[in-house]
């Protein structure tokens, strides 16, 4: 028996398996060879487009028009190329291509694109002729990137897109000032994953606008938010008072931004994810962190509610929390990441910042029972202020009233058990007050470190609690 013999509806669902499902594949356009294969197969491909989601890519390897001539009209995916020479220098031929593809949007074949890709590899002209050209509905469109510097990249008009993106799923814009994006978000009822990333101060969106935006995207799954610079301040005099009611985001599971806290807080103020189990904040640093719509968006997600565990990772501009799911749970897809980005490099700063951010009114940390502080084997200490360090020490610990388990490497156990070790025998007993192990890992325990967390251990021991210091090798 051939496959000559299988009837037309067995081979079409054939073909769905290898133009659809097998991502493994190293083709480009699978069904061009399949088309070639016989007049039977190519008539069988062509006839179920839909069903084979058929696409023509098109990278301006030569005119549209002569890249789409040989084919039947089919949606076409507009990609660009970030390609360069060794020397980071763009290559003529590259050149060319660009100017074809930002022709595509020019010509008339601007109605079967469904896919864009635009990338940085754009001169001055190429962006003016880029954002004219997209000032149009384009009906087919449901996938659009555009990748570029926010130095060069103009602001893009109320028009882009016609102002409206219905059929839109998927859009990612980094580094591009678009600051009406949310009038055309209102029309973007289907998108499911939003990206703006590295927004300039020249495309600022207030919070009540995105979060305005954000209520008619009620399948929207993906959303990360970054501004390139801390200037992203709400303006304090005209920031409106938050509604009564908060929109839900039935749909939302992933969520990362990147700004100033009080931005972060006007927008959660607005809106709930109870579906959420992925989160990345990331703040640019500031002394007087007050954060409760962040703890009520983390304590209000199902998915947060089994961690049991957390990290924080120094290095050298950056303090970084991180939590996770009960020990021993096997592929699970939860993950809690806070960072705190310092320029200055003061870690007593950063180490404040964050006990702030994982303060008593955090419900989530005072429930966890296993905790690891290490340094990046890159941080450089040079920044480190002797005269506040214990203290600061003592304020990041004290959140973690439920800690079983606390795990340091060796430069962290050093400090740590400093600051331990000027407790009181009041005190001793009220900083982390559930703590049973505490282990080191890196290098024996060193005649410095016993003689820091000894009175500890006594007190402990003589209080009913005995804390137990052992050796710890890091898995990893």
């Amino acid at each position: 028996m051939t496959i000559d013999v299988l009837p037309d509806d067995v081979l079409v669902e054939i073909f769905f398996y290898v133009i659809i499902c097998d991502s493994d594949s190293s083709l480009q356009n699978p069904w061009h060879v399949l088309v070639h294969v016989c007049r039977r197969w190519r008539h069988l491909v062509f006839a179920f487009p839909r069903r084979l989601n058929l696409r023509l890519e098109y990278e301006g390897r030569r005119p549209i028009s002569e890249a789409l001539d040989p084919w039947p009209v089919l949606p076409v995916i507009l990609l660009s190329s970030d390609e360069t020479l060794p020397s980071g220098l763009p290559h003529p031929m590259l050149d060319q291509r660009c100017d074809n593809v930002v022709a595509a949007l020019e010509s008339a074949h601007y109605d079967r694109i469904c896919e864009i890709e635009i990338l940085n590899n754009m001169t001055n002209t190429r962006w003016e002729r880029f954002a004219a050209a997209m000032q149009k509905p384009f009906p087919e469109l449901t996938y659009l990137v555009v990748v570029g510097d926010g130095d060069m990249v103009p602001v893009l008009p109320d028009s882009f897109l016609g102002g409206s993106a219905p059929r839109l799923r998927e859009l990612e814009l980094d580094a591009i000032p678009f600051p009406s994006i949310p009038k055309l978000l209102l029309s973007a009822h289907g998108l499911v994953t939003l990206t703006l990333w590295n927004i300039p101060d020249s495309g600022y969106i207030s919070p009540d606008a995105m979060a305005t935006a954000l209520t008619v995207m009620t399948r929207l799954k993906t959303l990360y938010l970054s501004f390139r610079s801390p200037r992203s301040h709400p303006d304090p005099e005209n920031r409106p008072l938050p509604p009564p009611t908060r929109f839900i985001l039935t749909a939302l599971t992933e969520f990362v931004f990147q700004g100033v806290y009080e931005y972060s807080e006007d927008l959660l103020a607005r809106i709930d994810a109870p579906r959420l189990y992925d989160l990345n904040i990331v703040f640019l640093i500031d002394p007087n962190f007050d954060l409760p719509q962040l703890h009520r968006l983390i304590s209000h997600a199902d998915e947060f509610k089994a961690f049991d565990r957390a990290e924080v990772l120094i290095f050298d501009h950056l303090i970084q929390l991180k939590l996770y799911p009960k020990t021993g749970v096997v592929d699970h897809r939860s993950q809690l990441d806070l960072e705190i980005i310092c320029g200055c490099g003061e870690l007593d700063h950063r180490i404040s910042s964050l006990a702030q951010v994982c303060s008593s009114s955090f419900p989530l940390i005072s429930a966890l029972e296993e905790l690891e502080i290490r340094q990046d084997e890159d941080a450089t200490w040079e920044h480190w202020n002797v005269d506040m360090e214990n203290a600061r020490w003592l304020e990041l610990l004290d959140p973690f009233a439920a800690l079983k388990n606390l795990y340091l490497t060796y430069d962290i156990s050093q400090r740590v058990c400093d600051a331990l070790q000027e407790l009181s025998e009041e005190r001793a007993t009220e900083v982390l007050p559930t703590l049973r192990n505490l282990f080191v890992s890196g290098y024996q325990p060193s005649e410095h470190i016993e003689e820091a967390i000894r009175p500890f251990v006594v007190r402990r021991q003589l209080s009913g609690h005995p804390v137990t210091v052992d050796h710890w090798h890091r898995r990893y």
